[in-house]
């Protein structure tokens, strides 16, 4: 087993695609389930699958983000050169932020559109694709 995307309710598809967009995501495809509502599926373009599916229903209303949900947490390579790509599509990235000390990653935050948190993790060189259990001692 795996797992394979989590889901996100948005308010705005155009909104949050250029959003999701502008941090590295492309649109695989989208299913209209009538109503306006839509599912589009969003990856990065190294990913052989989807990454993540935005759930577009407007006949819910604008989203509400609850005290649930923490984060999406978005690998890239290089945390400066996104951060810059980013600011330049006027969006707010936060302070790089180095939570294992100085030789453990480095990370950034910002909110999408309808304020779910994403944390942009750059790991130290030779680390592991995610988190690990050597990661742990």
């Amino acid at each position: 087993m795996r797992t394979l995307h989590p889901a996100y309710r948005i308010t705005d598809l155009a909104t949050s695609l250029a959003f999701y967009g502008a941090i590295g995501f492309e649109q695989v495809g989208r299913v209209d389930l009538g109503d306006g509502v839509t599912l589009t599926m969003l990856k990065f373009p190294a990913d052989e699958v989807v990454t993540l599916e935005l759930v577009h229903r407007p006949p819910d209303g604008p989203v509400v983000i609850g005290s649930g949900f923490s984060h999406l947490a978005v690998q890239v390579d290089d945390l400066s050169g996104m951060i810059e790509a980013v600011t330049k599509a006027g969006l707010s990235a936060g302070q790089v932020e180095r939570p294992g000390g100085f030789d453990g990653p480095q990370t950034s935050w910002l909110r999408d559109p309808d304020g779910y948190r994403i944390e942009l993790v750059q790991w130290p060189p030779g680390h592991a694709y995610g988190i690990t259990a050597a990661d742990f001692g």
